[in-house]
C-alpha cells in the first residue's frame, strides 16, 4: 500500500513517539522528530541504526537439541544450544504439526498464548491482537490477566473506586493542576523518563512542560521517595527520603492526624464514601491496639514524626493533589499503599475538585494529564476464547512448575494447567519476570516453545522455533493512542530485513495449514484489514462522537489528521462529586469503598477489607536485612522501553564498560571500599549480577538503584552456584512471589541485596548482544 507521497511528510510511530521519516526507502533513511512534539524522545531515532539492525533474526531458526530430541536424541537445556536455520515452509510445517499434536493429545488448555509486553505500536500489526485472534480461531488457549506494571492496582481499584483504565484516561489535566493545585504530594516522583511512552504511542510529550508550568504557578512539590531525581520540575522539590516499602505507614499516620485534629471531611465521607468507620477504628488503634500516630510511622519510615504531622495539616489547609507511582504497588502487599492513598484523599474531601484528590499516576504514561479528547480507537477483533483457564500474568513460572496446583485470584480458587506448548509473540518474559533463575528452570518444562522475534533477544535464545518478524519500519499501519490529538498513517520506510514477515502473514499461512484460514483472515490481506479498520472506525466516530475523518485514501495520502478538540478541562471524578446519585461509581455501593465488604468477605489474611500496615516479607526492618542490608530499586530505564532496543547505540551509550550502572549512596560505597566506576557484584540467595558503581547523593542510604532493561546474560555455570547475570539485569535478584493472594501481582520492589567489589579475577565478558551459534 505504501506509495510515493510527493512532498508530504512520511511518519512512523512507536510507543515512545510519533516520528517523521526522512528519505524513506533509500540508504539515507533517517528517523527524526515529529514537528508537533514539544519534547520528543530520542529513543526512536535509533530504530534503523546499523548497530540495531545487526541483531535481527533474518531467517527461521530451530533449536538443534529440540530437533534431535524429536528423533530420540539427548535433551539439551534451552538457553545452552545451537540453532539450525531452515526455510519458511519447513518452519511453519513444524509449528503447525506441534499445534495439531498438542491440541489432539492434550487439548487447547495445554497451549499458553504468551504476548506480554508492549510489542509494537500500530492498530493492526499489534502482536498481542494477532496471536490471540489466531489461537482463538484454533480453539483457544490459556491466557494471562492483568500486567506486571499494575497487577495489584488493576485488581484492587475497581472494587474501591473505578477500573485503572478509567482512572488513567481521566486524570486531571496539567493546565488545571497549574491553575488550582497548591500542594503536589507525590509518592515515587513523576518520572518523565517513564512518560516518554504510552500504549500505542505519543504525539505530544506533555509531562516536562506540565511540571514546569505548575512550578511557575507556585505549586509546592513534595517527593516521598528513596531517590531524589525521579521528578524534575525545573525548580525546588522537597525530598522526603522514605525507607522503601513503608509508604502505607506514612499515609496511615496522615490519616490519624487528620482524624484526631478533626480535619477530615465528614460530609464527603458520608455522602460519597462507605466504610470509613472501619478504617477509622483501625487508624485510631481500636482494632489492634496500635494507634497509627506519626511517632509510630516515624519508626517504620525513617521520617521525622513532626514533619509527618505538619504535612497532614498542610494538605488539609490547601488544594492538594496526592500522586502515587505504579512502582509502589509492585511490591509485597502492594495493594495497601494504593488503598491508603485513596483513603487519605477521601478524608481530605477534595476528590473531584479541580487540582485536588488523588492520581495513579502522573509520569507513568504520557496520557495522564492530557486535556485532549478521549476517543476509542480502531481495534482488531480477537474473537472469543473457548478456553476458560487463565493465570495472573506474574504467575507464569508457578504455572509451568506446578501444573494442577491451586491459586487464588479475587477470592476465587483456580488451578494451573499443564502447559505443553508456549506460543509467544510480542514481549520478552526474560525482561519482565522476577527470579530469572526460577524462570529458566520453569522454561525447561514445556515440550515446545515458539516465538516471533525481531532480534536475537533472550526470549529468542530460549525458544525452540524462532520466526523472524518485521518491525514497524517495514510495514504499513495506523497510529492512534488515547488522548493524543492526531491519527497518522504509519508507512513502510524500508524493506523487510532478511526473510522476516509480518505477524499477520505468519499467522495467515499457519491458519491455511491448519484449515482455519477463512476464520482468521476473513479473506483480507493486511492492506484490506487496514482499510476495513479505518473505515469502521470512521463510521463509529461520526455516529458516536460527531467527528468526521476523511476517507481512507485521503488520509493515507495526507499522512496525518488532527482530531477536533473542545479544550474543556479534565477533572478526575468531577461528575461523581457533583452528583453521586446520578453518576455512581461501578463499585458494589456506587461510592468510594474505604472499607470493602466484598474483599473482606474473601477472608484473605494478606489483604483484609481496608488499608492497613503489613510488613513485607523482606525489608530494611526485617531480620534478613542483617545479611542483605541494601534495598534494591529496579525502576524503569530512561534510554529504552523495558528491554526494547537495549542493543541500540542510545541505550549502550549509558552503559559503563558494557554493563549497567548501579547507583548507591557514597556512604554505602565507602563502607564497602567501592569507588566510582568499580565493577561490583550485587547478590542475594536468589542470584547475582554484575554492574558498575556510581555513588550518588540522590539515593537514600541503604538503597541501591539498578534500572531494568539489560538483556538477560547468564554466565554458564555447572557448579550449582546462584545464577550470575553478567550484564546488570536486576531480575536475577527480585523475588517471584505474589503481592498478595488477592491480586497475585508481582513484587519486584520488595528486594534486599548486598553489594561488594568484584573479587572474581577477570570479569566475564558481556555476551547479551552476541548472535547465537
Amino acid at each position: 500500500m505504501t506509495a510515493a507521497t510527493d512532498d508530504r511528510p512520511t511518519y512512523t510511530a512507536s510507543h515512545w513517539g510519533l516520528y517523521r521519516v526522512h528519505e524513506p526507502h533509500t540508504p539515507r533513511t533517517r528517523i527524526g522528530a515529529y514537528e508537533g512534539d514539544p519534547d520528543p524522545s530520542p529513543i526512536g531515532y535509533f530504530q534503523n541504526h546499523p548497530a540495531t539492525e545487526a541483531l535481527r533474526v533474518r531467517k527461521p531458526a530451530v533449536r538443534r537439541g529440540w530437533l534431535a530430541a524429536r528423533q530420540g536424541g539427548p535433551a539439551v537445556p534451552r538457553g545452552q544450544d545451537e540453532y539450525v536455520e531452515v526455510e519458511w515452509d519447513e518452519a511453519l510445517a513444524l509449528v503447525a504439526q506441534e499445534l495439531r499434536r498438542v491440541k489432539d493429545t492434550h487439548g487447547n488448555q495445554s497451549i499458553f498464548g504468551g504476548s506480554y509486553g508492549w510489542a509494537s505500536a500500530g492498530r493492526f500489526h499489534h502482536a498481542q491482537s494477532q496471536i490471540h485472534r489466531f489461537l482463538n480461531c484454533w480453539g483457544g488457549y490459556v491466557r494471562h490477566m492483568d500486567s506486571y506494571s499494575l497487577g495489584a492496582a488493576r485488581s484492587l481499584m475497581p472494587y474501591l473506586v473505578a477500573p485503572m483504565d478509567q482512572l488513567m484516561h481521566s486524570h486531571t489535566d496539567w493546565q488545571t493542576l497549574a491553575e488550582h493545585t497548591r500542594i503536589f504530594l507525590t509518592f515515587g516522583g513523576v518520572p518523565s523518563k517513564n512518560a516518554q511512552v504510552a500504549v500505542g504511542g505519543v504525539s505530544e510529550h506533555q509531562v516536562r512542560g506540565g511540571l514546569r508550568a505548575m512550578q511557575a504557578a507556585g505549586v509546592r512539590f513534595i517527593n516521598v521517595s528513596p531517590v531524589r531525581d525521579d521528578i524534575d520540575t525545573g525548580g525546588e522539590v522537597e525530598w522526603w527520603p522514605i525507607r522503601p516499602n513503608t509508604d502505607t505507614a506514612l499515609l496511615l499516620a496522615l490519616a490519624h492526624t487528620l482524624r484526631v485534629r478533626g480535619l477530615h471531611d465528614s460530609a464527603f465521607l458520608q455522602s460519597h464514601c462507605t466504610g470509613f468507620e472501619v478504617f477509622e477504628a483501625y487508624v485510631l488503634g481500636h482494632t489492634d491496639g496500635q494507634p497509627k500516630t506519626p511517632a509510630w510511622a516515624a519508626q517504620i519510615t525513617g521520617l521525622p514524626a513532626a514533619d509527618i504531622e505538619q504535612l497532614a495539616l498542610d494538605l488539609a489547609a490547601n488544594r492538594s493533589m496526592i500522586n502515587m507511582a505504579w512502582a509502589l504497588q509492585r511490591a509485597h502487599h502492594g495493594e495497601q499503599p494504593y488503598w491508603a492513598l485513596l483513603s487519605v484523599a477521601a478524608m481530605l474531601g477534595q476528590i473531584g475538585l479541580p487540582g485536588g484528590g488523588f492520581a495513579c499516576c502522573y509520569g507513568a504514561e504520557n496520557m495522564m494529564g492530557s486535556r485532549y479528547r478521549r476517543f476509542f480507537g480502531p481495534t482488531v477483533d480477537q474473537g472469543r476464547n473457548p478456553v476458560e483457564h487463565f493465570i495472573p500474568v506474574a504467575r507464569i513460572a508457578d504455572q509451568l512448575l506446578h501444573p494442577g496446583e491451586p491459586f487464588t485470584y479475587h477470592g476465587v480458587t483456580y488451578r494451573y494447567q499443564d502447559i505443553r506448548l508456549v506460543y509467544w509473540a510480542g514481549g520478552n518474559p526474560f525482561h519482565h519476570h522476577q527470579d530469572l533463575a526460577r524462570l529458566v528452570q520453569a522454561w525447561q518444562k514445556p515440550e515446545t516453545i515458539v516465538v516471533h522475534e525481531q532480534y536475537w533477544t533472550a526470549a529468542a535464545k530460549m525458544a525452540d522455533i524462532v520466526l523472524p518478524a518485521t518491525t514497524t519500519l517495514e510495514r504499513d499501519d495506523i497510529f492512534y493512542a488515547a488522548r493524543e490529538p492526531v491519527v497518522a498513517a504509519m508507512k513502510s520506510v524500508q524493506p523487510p530485513t532478511g526473510q522476516s514477515r509480518d505477524d499477520y502473514a505468519i499467522f495467515a499461512e499457519l491458519s491455511r495449514l491448519l484449515g482455519i484460514e477463512n476464520a482468521f483472515t476473513e479473506g483480507l490481506d493486511a492492506d484490506g484489514w487496514l482499510q476495513r479498520l479505518y473505515g469502521e472506525w470512521r463510521t463509529r466516530l461520526a455516529e458516536r462522537a460527531d467527528v468526521a475523518l476523511p476517507p481512507f485514501d485521503d488520509f493515507w495520502r495526507e499522512g496525518l489528521v488532527r482530531l477536533p478538540q473542545t479544550g474543556e478541562p479534565v477533572v478526575l471524578l468531577e461528575d461523581f462529586r457533583r452528583d453521586p446519585v446520578a453518576h455512581p461509581l461501578k463499585t458494589a455501593s456506587g461510592r468510594i469503598e474505604i472499607f470493602c465488604k466484598t474483599i473482606a468477605d474473601f477472608g484473605l489474611d494478606d489483604c483484609p477489607g481496608y488499608a492497613c500496615w503489613r510488613e513485607p516479607h523482606e525489608w530494611l526492618g526485617s531480620p534478613v536485612a542483617e545479611r542483605f542490608p541494601l534495598h534494591l530499586i529496579s525502576d524503569q530505564p530512561r534510554n529504552k522501553l523495558h528491554s526494547q532496543l537495549d542493543h541500540s547505540p542510545h541505550s549502550r551509550a549509558d552503559k559503563i564498560d558494557g554493563r549497567e550502572p548501579v547507583y548507591l549512596h557514597p556512604a554505602d560505597a565507602q563502607s564497602r571500599g567501592i569507588e566510582a566506576g568499580a565493577l561490583v557484584r550485587l547478590f542475594n540467595d536468589r542470584g547475582a549480577c554484575l554492574a558498575v558503581a556510581v555513588p550518588s547523593e540522590a539515593i537514600r542510604p541503604g538503597v541501591v538503584r539498578l534500572s531494568t532493561g539489560a538483556w538477560f546474560d547468564p554466565a554458564p555455570d555447572a557448579s550449582g552456584a546462584p545464577l550470575l547475570d553478567k550484564h546488570g539485569n536486576p531480575n536475577v535478584l527480585t523475588a517471584d512471589i505474589p503481592s498478595s493472594s488477592f491480586s497475585q501481582g508481582c513484587s519486584a520492589h520488595t528486594c534486599l541485596v548486598q553489594v561488594e567489589a568484584w573479587q572474581g579475577g577477570e570479569a566475564p565478558a558481556v555476551t547479551a548482544f552476541a548472535m547465537p551459534v
